[in-house]
C-alpha cells in the first residue's frame, strides 16, 4: 500500500476554505453508542478518569494524529520521538512519539513556517486526508484544487456519516473524530478490502463493525479476583464494572470472581459463575483435556491454566472435589479447591437415580444422584445420601476438610409482597444486581429477570425460598408457577376420536415452536382451542390445556391489541400462519403485517400471564 506525505502549503491552504459540503442524514448516522464502543474497544480514543469521552470539546492537531496513528496497524506500540519533530513540539511533548510517527508515515505535515501547531483545532479537510492516507490514498489519487477531491471521496467512501461539521475549514468535535473512525473501519482501502481487516477484526453480516467480537477481541483476562493484589494487573482504576451483566462496582466484586477487563475503555466485567462437584470426567483424556464434567454438566476448558490445572501434569484428577470457575462464555477459566464455592447451588430436586462415579483409580462405584434444578437455571447432579423427593428444595455444600459435597434440605422461607413497576423491589427487599430468580412449573424451570415481575402481588404460594445477600438484597429466588415461562406452548393441529367406552381412544397431534408431537391413548383432554400449553415431557404428557383466545385488531411492538384492551406479548411468542390449510411457523413480522390475527394468552395479565401464540390467516 502506497501512503504519500501531504504538502505543508495544502494543509494550510484548507484553513481559509469554507466549502458547503452536506451533513450526512441523521438516519443514516450509526449509533453513538455502538461508534463509541468499538473506536474505545481499539483504543483509537479514551475517556477521562471518570469514563467521559467529552464529546462535545474541540479536537487538536496533536489529538486526532494521536488518534490517526492508534487507528493505524501497529500503532498501539508508540513511544517517546526519538528527536524533537517540530520547535513546537520537543521531545518531552505528551504526543511527539505521535507526532513524529504520523509524518514519517505521511499522514500528516507541518506548516509551512516549520512549525506544527499542536494545539490548533483540527479541521475537517485535515482530518479526512489523514483518513483517507489511511485507507492508502494520496495526492495523486484526487482531482482539482485541494481540498475539493479529498472532501468528494470523503463523501463518497461514507466517512462523513453522522458528522456534524460541514465545511472544510470546520473544527471536528470529540463526537465527530468517534463517528469519523468508526466509519473508517467499514470503509474500503484503496486496494478494495474493508480497513478493519487490517486491523484483525471484520465486519458483521450487515456490513458494520462487529462490536461484539471486536470488543471481545480486545479484552484481557482473565484473572482471578484473590487477594488484594488482583487489581494491579489491571493497571487502571475502571470507571465502569459489570458483574454478571449488571452494573455494579469494585467492591461488588468478591473473591474467586473471574475478571476481564479493556483499558481503552476503562471497563471491568467480573463473573461469578462457579460449578463444584466430583471430576467425572475429562475428554479427550488427562493429557490434554479440552472439557471436563464436574456434577453432571460438561464445560469446555478456556484458558491453558484451568488446562495445566485438570491435566495429569496439574493437582486435580478424576474423582477429585473441585470448584470450576466459568468465564464470560461458560468456559473453565480457573480451577480452585471444592472449598472455594462458598454455598455452591440450590434448586429443586428434579430426579433421582443411581448413577457411576469414578473412585480415582481407574474404577467406578455406583451411588444415588440428586439432579438439581438451580436458580441459575441449568441443571447440577450430585452424589447423595438419604432420601430426596422431586420437588423439594436443596443446597448443596462443600462439606468437612476433604471438600465433598454434601445436599442439605431447605426449609420454605416464604415471602410476600407486590413488585413495583420498575421491578426492581419485592415488598422492602430490593433486587440486588444479577440476582437469580428460578420460576418452576411442573419441574420444568425459566429463569426470569425482575422486571418479568413489574407490578404482581405474590403470595406466601408463590415463593417458595428466597436469600439476602450482606446488604439486605434479595440474591436469589426460587418461585412457584407465577409466570408460565417454564411451560411449552404451540398449537393444537389435529384431534381424533375413536372406539367407545373400554376401546375408546384418542389422538392428538400438536405443534411446538416447530417440532410435530402425536399423542395416543384413552386418556380424553378437554380442549377448546387451538391454541395449546403442554405440562410435562411433550413427547409424553402430563397434561394438555387450551390457550383463550382474543381476536386482534393489531400486532405492534412487543403489544397485541383487541379493541380496548391490550396484551403484552410473551418474550418468545410463537407465530404460525395459516395457508393452504396448514400451519407454518412464521415470525413477528407476520403478525405485524396484519390480516386475519388471533392471540392466545395463557392468564390474565395481571397474574403474570402473556400472549404465548399468534395465529395470522
Amino acid at each position: 500500500m502506497r501512503i504519500k506525505r501531504f504538502f505543508a502549503a495544502a494543509l494550510a491552504a484548507c484553513l481559509s476554505l469554507a466549502l458547503a459540503l452536506p451533513v450526512s442524514a441523521a438516519g443514516n448516522a450509526p449509533s453513538l453508542e455502538d461508534a463509541s464502543q468499538a473506536v474505545t474497544a481499539l483504543g483509537i480514543m479514551s475517556g477521562d478518569g471518570s469514563g467521559d469521552l467529552n464529546l462535545s470539546a474541540k479536537v487538536t492537531r496533536a489529538e486526532f494524529v494521536t488518534m490517526a496513528i492508534k487507528a493505524a496497524p501497529g500503532g498501539d506500540g508508540v513511544g517517546q520521538a526519538a528527536t524533537s519533530p517540530y520547535p513546537d513540539v520537543p521531545r518531552g511533548h505528551w504526543a511527539s512519539g505521535y507526532v513524529e510517527a504520523a509524518v514519517s508515515r505521511g499522514l500528516a505535515s507541518g506548516f509551512s513556517d516549520g512549525t506544527f501547531r499542536p494545539n490548533q483545532e483540527i479541521k475537517l479537510a485535515e482530518a479526512a486526508s489523514m483518513v483517507l492516507a489511511l485507507l492508502g490514498y494520496g495526492p495523486q489519487d484526487f482531482s482539482g484544487a485541494y481540498p475539493t477531491g479529498q472532501l468528494s471521496m470523503y463523501h463518497s467512501l461514507k466517512l462523513s456519516q453522522g458528522i456534524a461539521a460541514a465545511g472544510a475549514a470546520s473544527p471536528l468535535t470529540r463526537q465527530d473524530a468517534v463517528y469519523l473512525f468508526y466509519n473508517l473501519l467499514s470503509a474500503k482501502t484503496k486496494d478494495g478490502a474493508p480497513y478493519i481487516q487490517l486491523l484483525g477484526h471484520s465486519l458483521d453480516a450487515s456490513g458494520k463493525p462487529d462490536v461484539v467480537s471486536l470488543v471481545n477481541g480486545q479484552m484481557e483476562g482473565p484473572v482471578v479476583a484473590q487477594g488484594y493484589n488482583w487489581q494491579a494487573e489491571l493497571g487502571f482504576t475502571p470507571s465502569k464494572v459489570y458483574r454478571n451483566g449488571s452494573a455494579a462496582t469494585l467492591t461488588n466484586i468478591q473473591e474467586y470472581d473471574v475478571v476481564y477487563w479493556n483499558a481503552s475503555m476503562s471497563t471491568v466485567w467480573a463473573y461469578a459463575k462457579k460449578a463444584t462437584g466430583p471430576i467425572q470426567a475429562l475428554e479427550p483424556s488427562g493429557a490434554e483435556p479440552t472439557s471436563v464434567t464436574v456434577a453432571g454438566r460438561t464445560y469446555q476448558i478456556e484458558s491453558s491454566a484451568a488446562a495445566y490445572a485438570l491435566s495429569d501434569l496439574g493437582g486435580y484428577h478424576l474423582g477429585d472435589n473441585v470448584t470450576l470457575l466459568l468465564g464470560r462464555g461458560g468456559g473453565v477459566a480457573a480451577v480452585a479447591d471444592a472449598s472455594a464455592s462458598a454455598g455452591t447451588k440450590v434448586g429443586v430436586v428434579v430426579g433421582v437415580e443411581e448413577a457411576s462415579y469414578p473412585d480415582g483409580s481407574g474404577g467406578t462405584y455406583t451411588a444415588q444422584a440428586v439432579t438439581l434444578l438451580a436458580t441459575d437455571g441449568q441443571t447440577y447432579q450430585y452424589q447423595a445420601q438419604g432420601g430426596y423427593r422431586k420437588g423439594s428444595v436443596v443446597r448443596a455444600v462443600v462439606a468437612g476438610q476433604g471438600g465433598g459435597i454434601s445436599l442439605r434440605g431447605q426449609a420454605n422461607a416464604s415471602l410476600t409482597g407486590q413488585v413495583n413497576r420498575d421491578g426492581t423491589k419485592l415488598g422492602q427487599y430490593a433486587f440486588a444486581p444479577g440476582a437469580e430468580i428460578l420460576d418452576v412449573s411442573d419441574a420444568r424451570g425459566a429463569v426470569i429477570y425482575p422486571a418479568r415481575l413489574a407490578g404482581l402481588k405474590l403470595d406466601s404460594g408463590k415463593v417458595r425460598w428466597y436469600s439476602l445477600n450482606p446488604q439486605g438484597e434479595i440474591e436469589a429466588l426460587i418461585l412457584n408457577d407465577v409466570t408460565g415461562d417454564a411451560y411449552q406452548y404451540g398449537l393444537l393441529t389435529r384431534m381424533t376420536e375413536e372406539g367407545e367406552g373400554m376401546n375408546r381412544y384418542c389422538t392428538y397431534e400438536y405443534d411446538l415452536g416447530g417440532v410435530s408431537y402425536a399423542l395416543t391413548g384413552s386418556t380424553r383432554y378437554h380442549l377448546n382451542g387451538i391454541g395449546l400449553r403442554v405440562l410435562g415431557d411433550p413427547s409424553k404428557p402430563d397434561k394438555l390445556q387450551s390457550l383463550t383466545a382474543t381476536k386482534a385488531g393489531q400486532v405492534t411492538g412487543r403489544q397485541l391489541i383487541a379493541g380496548n384492551q391490550t396484551y403484552t406479548l410473551s418474550d418468545d411468542v410463537l407465530v404460525y400462519e395459516f395457508r393452504d390449510n396448514r400451519y407454518y411457523l412464521s415470525g413477528l413480522a407476520r403478525a405485524e403485517e396484519g390480516g386475519s390475527v388471533t392471540g392466545y394468552y395463557d392468564k390474565a395479565e395481571a397474574q403474570g400471564g402473556r400472549v404465548r401464540v399468534i395465529v395470522v390467516k
